[in-house]
Formats: C-alpha cells, structure tokens, sequence
C-alpha cells in the first residue's frame, strides 16, 4: 500500500473517534484495533513510514521537523494547502548518529549528534538542498546510544539540551544526568540543573516561563516502582536525585547520598513505567479554553511490566504551580495491545497538535472537531 493510500485510508476512519465511541481500524495489524480520543476531539494520520520517529520542531512557515534515533535521519514535513495533511517530505540529513534531539530556531534547524551538535541555516528556503550543516558546539558526552537527550531553545534564546544518565542506574561524570544551556553564538555553556536520570521532554510555561521536564525511573524494581516524575525548576543549580533517590523517597539500595546533598522532590508523580516522554505546554486556541496554556504528556508506554500503563497523551491542568489532575486525551493502548507509542508533541500552526509515535513511525494531528467545523464554514 501507498503511504498515499494508506494515509487516506486512516483518516477516513479515525477522525470519527471521540469518547466512549471506539473504531475499529485494520491498518495496524491482522485483527482490528482501537484508538479512544476525548469528546470532542479528532485524530488523523499526518505522516507515515518515518523510521522511528522521535521528537519534533515547528519552523516559521509552519514546516514539521521529526528527528529519529536508529533510522538516523531527519525529515521535513509540509502542508502546502493548509489541510492538515501532508503534500511534500524531504530527507534533511541521513546516516547520522542517533540524532532524535532536535530544534528549531530564528530560521535554523539545530541537531544534536554524539559529541556535536549542527545548525542548518536558512533550512525552509533549502529543503530540497540543506546543504552541509555547520558544527555549534562539539563539547557533548557523546555516547547518545546510550545517554538519550532532548533539545529546545528556551525564553533567554539559549539552547537547552537534556543528556541522559548513560545507564539504568550510576553515578556519572557532568554533564551525564543533566540539563545544561549553551549560548549558540559563543558556545558557552552552563549547568541548569543536575541528578536527573533520562530527560526526553521540557518545556516552559506559558504563563510564567517556568521550565518542566519530565524524568523517566529507573527499571527493574517492580510493576510499580518507581514513579515517573514531572519537575518544575525554581532554582539554577538544583538536584533532582539521580541516583541517590528515586521519586519522591524511594532511596537507592546502590548508591549513599551524599549527607550535604539538598535533593528537590517531584512536582507531580506518574505511575511507574508509563514512560513520559514528551512534554509540551498547548500554545493554541483551536482547543477549548480550559486546555489552553496547559501541559500536555506522551506517555510511551512501558515495555518491562507484566501488565502494559501508558500509551496515551494526558493532559496535566496546571493550577498556582503544581498539577491539580491527569487526564487521557488520547489512548493508543487496545486492551494490551499497543497501537502506537506516542513520543512527543507540539503545536501545529493551526492549533492542533501533532504526536509522533516511535512504533510505527508515524505522526498524527489531534484536532478540536468543533474548531475544525467553524473553519470549514468560514472558508465557503
């Protein structure tokens, strides 16, 4: 099947669901499976056959960047029309390594890579020639296999990068386990906050500025230890546990914290093995207003659980600074059966909002219905 065919396919069907209203959908496996999505809303395929498709950036024409990590490549995505489906792909890059992190900024497309990290200039007036990327900064960890991280520029126009502890639990040498800024034009960087084991996701507020992230447990101390986290930064400099304490105060039986240690608690507690790995505050207005300015999370999903959790975008109402309530926006797990991973999330020009999933490659659009027809009407 054509990715044009099977796109069309899926949006026939799955733009109909909404709440307790779930279709069955033959494209992802032999027997039929579903996806659940909230009243109101709809959910169509945006792109396919992505590799494994990670994390995500908007460029100023509305152009949608995914970044991968074993397929190695990074492709350009474009709606010409402005109909929500995609009219031309481009390859940016291809046969590098491991570059998921990516961002999008004043016109440059940043990747990150191993030790380095690569601007593309200008990149939506190059799309079909990007040409050679220049190197920014070459003073990472290297060991991406490894040492997962994320990427985006934050408020102050410095470049922020979250790098992975490169284990399931150590002490490591900085900047493993950290989150640190670097000035593009200089390449100075500095430490933003450290004791953090896997970052793939962080935002800022829209309200105040804020910067969230959220941090994946450790594996391999039961179904339901310990619980995923969502930190909010308050203070430059501060720890987050990694790997002395886990969660709130789960200690760590391999590791002492160091007695002057001062360790900043989570925010807000997942459950265990959820795997949020996208973070994203809604910067729209398509969605109704109480969805506006809040946090929205990837849950990927579990893989070392004898009963899958996950698989779903949640979203976190914010309210005076903590999270008030969790709520699944979408659902991508069928009884155990994962139909997709969602991994990350932003927002599109138009105010939906795009998912990658890392299963199968793809990226969908969550869309408000209502929205969508008032458009519709105001264009005839």
């Amino acid at each position: 099947m054509t990715f044009e065919n099977y796109r069309n396919q899926f949006a026939v069907g799955i733009s109909a669901l909404c709440a307790n209203f779930i279709l069955s959908c033959s494209a992802f496996a032999a027997e039929p499976v579903m996806i659940t999505v909230s009243k109101g809303f709809g959910l169509t395929l945006y792109a396919s056959a992505l590799g494994d498709a990670k994390q995500l950036a908007v460029g100023d024409n509305g152009t949608l960047f995914v970044g991968s990590y074993r397929d190695g490549s990074i492709t350009a995505l474009v709606d010409d029309n402005n109909d929500g489906r995609v009219d031309k792909r481009y390859v940016i890059a291809k046969g590098l390594d491991y570059p998921e992190a990516i961002a999008f900024h004043d016109g440059a497309l940043y990747v990150a890579e191993e030790e380095r990290i690569l601007r593309f200039n200008q990149i939506e007036s190059r799309l079909r020639r990007p040409g050679r990327p220049k190197e920014i900064y070459d003073r990472l960890p290297g060991n991406s296999k490894k040492s997962r991280r994320a990427m985006q520029f934050g408020p102050d126009g410095l470049l922020y990068i979250a790098i992975g502890a490169p284990c399931n639990v150590c002490e490591s040498e900085v900047p493993y386990s950290s989150i640190i800024a670097i000035d593009v034009e200089t390449g100075n960087s500095e430490q933003i906050v450290s004791g953090v084991r896997k970052v793939l996701a962080f935002d800022w507020a829209v309200e105040d500025n804020t910067l969230w992230f959220a941090d994946l447990g450790r594996d391999w101390m039961g179904d339901n230890l310990p619980p995923d986290e969502i930190n909010k930064v308050e203070r430059k400099g501060s720890h987050f546990g990694f790997p002395y304490i886990h969660a709130t105060d789960i200690i760590e039986p391999a590791y002492d914290k160091p007695k002057n240690l001062k360790v900043v608690p989570p925010t807000y507690e997942l459950p265990a093995h959820v795997g949020a790995k996208g973070l994203h505050f809604y910067r729209g207005t398509q969605f109704p207003e109480r969805f506006h300015n809040q946090m929205f999370v990837a849950e990927n999903g579990s893989w070392n659980r004898s009963s899958k959790v996950g698989y779903q975008v949640v979203m976190l109402e914010i309210e005076n600074g903590q999270v008030a309530k969790r709520s699944t926006v979408v659902s991508f797990l069928d009884g155990e059966f994962p139909v997709a991973r969602p991994y990350a999330l932003v927002t599109a020009p138009d105010g939906a909002m795009y998912i990658s999933d890392d299963l199968k490659g793809n990226v969908y659009r969550l869309f408000y219905k209502e929205s969508a027809k008032n458009q519709s009407q105001d264009n005839d």
